[in-house]
C-alpha cells in the first residue's frame, strides 16, 4: 500500500495513490472511485486497505457528489456512509466536523485535495478544490466553517495534496481572470503565458496564497509537490487518461480519543 501523508498533521489521514489495491483493467490497482464502473467488491477491498493504512478503523465515512462548487458542509456521525451505501448523495465539495471518529473523504484525479486540522480545538476539514472551487473561495468557506466550530486560524494546519502541477496545468484566459480576482491582482508570479495564448498555472500556489489571505500562517501550510499528470503511474490523472480512470481519495478524521 502506498499513501502520502502530511508532515504537519498528526490526525489519522492520508492521500491515496493508485498503488496497492485489487482493481483490474483500466482501474488497476487502487481505485477508490465509487461510481466509475469498477467492481464494487474490489472497491470495498481497496477502501479497507486504504483506511487501515491511514489508521482509520471506521467502515463508514462522509462523502458525497462533488460538483466543482464552493459548498462546505458541517457534518456529523449520522452523515457517514459506507461505499455504495446509498443511491442519493448530497452535493458538496467540502466537509468540516468536530465530531471525533467521523472520517471525511473527498475524491480527486488532478484537482487539489485539501486536508486541514486544528488539533487543539478538535476540528477537521476535507476539501475538493479544482480551479472552479478555488476561484469561488471554497478554501475560505472551509476555514470559516472550522472557525464556527471553535478552531482558530493560528492553529489550523493545512496540507495541499497531490494534484496537477504548473508543469502540466494549461488553462484559458477565464481561469487567469478568476484567480486574479480571487487574489486581488497578486497572481502574476503564479502563471506563465504560452505562445498559443494559453497559460500554465500553479493552482497549488494559488490555493496556498488564498489560505494565507484567509488567515492561516504560511508555516502551517504543507504542500505535496507531486504532479498527478507527470506521475501518472503513481496517481490517477484525468487529463492524462482522458477521463478513463479511477480516483484517488483523501481522508481525515478527528481521533475518537480527542477530548476538548
Amino acid at each position: 500500500m502506498s499513501i502520502v501523508r502530511s508532515k504537519l498533521i498528526s490526525y489519522p489521514h492520508g492521500f491515496s495513490t493508485r498503488r496497492g489495491g485489487v482493481s483490474e483493467g483500466v482501474f488497476e490497482s487502487l481505485n477508490l472511485g465509487m461510481n466509475r464502473g469498477d467492481d464494487k467488491e474490489k472497491v470495498k477491498e481497496n477502501y479497507r486497505r486504504f483506511l487501515e493504512e491511514c489508521g482509520i478503523e471506521c467502515e463508514e465515512f462522509v462523502c458525497g457528489e462533488q460538483v466543482h462548487g464552493s459548498r462546505v458542509m458541517t457534518v456529523h456521525k449520522e452523515d457517514a456512509r459506507v461505499p455504495y451505501g446509498y443511491d442519493t448523495l448530497f452535493e458538496a465539495d467540502g466537509y468540516v466536523t468536530s465530531d471525533p471518529g467521523v472520517p471525511l473523504a473527498i475524491f480527486t484525479a488532478d484537482c487539489i485535495p485539501l486536508l486541514m486540522a486544528d488539533e487543539k480545538a478538535g476540528v477537521a476539514a476535507a476539501v475538493h478544490s479544482g480551479w472552479r472551487g478555488t476561484v469561488q473561495d471554497i478554501e475560505k468557506n472551509a476555514v470559516n466553517s472550522m472557525l464556527e466550530l471553535g478552531a482558530s486560524c493560528e492553529n489550523i494546519k493545512a496540507c495541499i495534496g497531490p494534484a496537477i502541477g504548473r508543469c502540466c496545468f494549461e488553462v484559458g484566459e477565464e481561469v487567469i481572470e478568476g484567480i486574479t480576482d480571487l487574489l486581488h491582482g497578486d497572481a502574476l508570479d503564479l502563471y506563465d503565458k504560452k505562445e498559443n495564448g494559453k497559460y500554465m498555472l500553479d493552482l497549488k500556489g494559488v490555493l496556498k496564497r488564498s489560505l494565507i489571505n484567509s488567515g492561516l500562517s504560511e508555516e502551517n501550510i504543507d504542500i505535496i509537490k507531486d504532479c498527478t499528470m507527470c506521475l501518472h503511474d503513481k496517481y490517477w490523472s484525468h487529463r492524462y487518461t482522458g477521463g478513463i480512470r479511477g480516483s484517488q481519495a483523501s481522508i481525515i478524521m478527528v481521533p475518537e480519543s480527542f477530548k476538548s
